[in-house]
């Protein structure tokens, strides 16, 4: 089964790709520049936040079905922050549900999803046995993982995306973008976020970007057999 793992920034897909053997290779393809590992899954640097990364990850999922070898499993992957106190920096979180945080409408009632609104989706949810073989494998704790365009920056927007999500562990921008890619080609998604910082207010000297990576590339190393013997008609 071909895997395409999506980053959102190159150190990203380079914290991934130092959990496999052998260089990647550029693997050019029109619209995107994926590396392709010998041993490994092909990675892709498909740019920051939900638009972009969907945009990207379609175009690789394009091509490969063109080609005539698709992907049976796309996954989402990267660091970003995490609830406190139940995903605490260097952790791992596993998606059972993506969630797009800020889709929908502002009311004089408060936020209305657009589901709410009559169109459209909030929620992708991943396999359940494949993120319960993950959460097994890695160590990472399975919730939600919530998408934003804009990344929370006090602990009031923290308060109020905890009550609207009460399972949600961790946030990112790119995880509901590279989810609504896979759904429109019917591949399988999983999100995986090694926590670099606590979702609130924005104290970049708190971050812990490199332990983060760290813990992305040690969570990969033991995740490659779990992705290599992953049948896409288990659940």
């Amino acid at each position: 089964m071909r895997v395409l793992v999506a980053t959102a920034v190159p150190v990203e897909r380079d914290a991934v790709a130092r959990a496999f053997p052998g260089p990647a290779a550029p693997a050019a393809r029109p619209g995107v520049a994926l590396h392709r590992l010998p041993d490994g899954p092909d990675l892709l640097a498909a740019g920051v936040g939900p638009a972009l990364a969907a945009a990207s990850t379609a175009a690789a999922l394009t091509a490969a079905a063109l080609e005539g070898a698709p992907y049976g499993l796309v996954v989402s992957a990267g660091i970003g922050g995490g609830f406190a106190p139940d995903a605490p920096v260097g952790s791992l979180v596993v998606a059972d549900e993506i969630t797009a945080a800020d889709l929908g409408a502002e009311t004089a009632d408060g936020f209305l999803p657009v589901t709410e609104l009559g169109f459209g989706t909030v929620t992708h949810r991943p396999p359940a046995g494949l993120v319960r073989a993950v959460a097994a494998a890695t160590g990472a704790r399975p919730g939600t993982v919530l998408t934003g365009s804009t990344v929370t920056g006090t602990a009031e927007r923290a308060a109020l995306l905890r009550a609207r999500h009460p399972c949600a562990l961790a946030e990112a921008m790119e995880g509901f973008g590279v989810a609504e890619a896979a759904a429109a080609h019917g591949v399988p998604v999983l999100e995986l976020r090694a926590v670099s910082n606590p979702v609130g207010p924005r104290d970049r000297a708190a971050w812990r970007v490199g332990d983060a990576l760290t813990a992305l590339t040690d969570a990969f190393g033991k995740l490659a057999p779990v992705l290599g013997s992953w049948n896409s008609h288990e659940q």
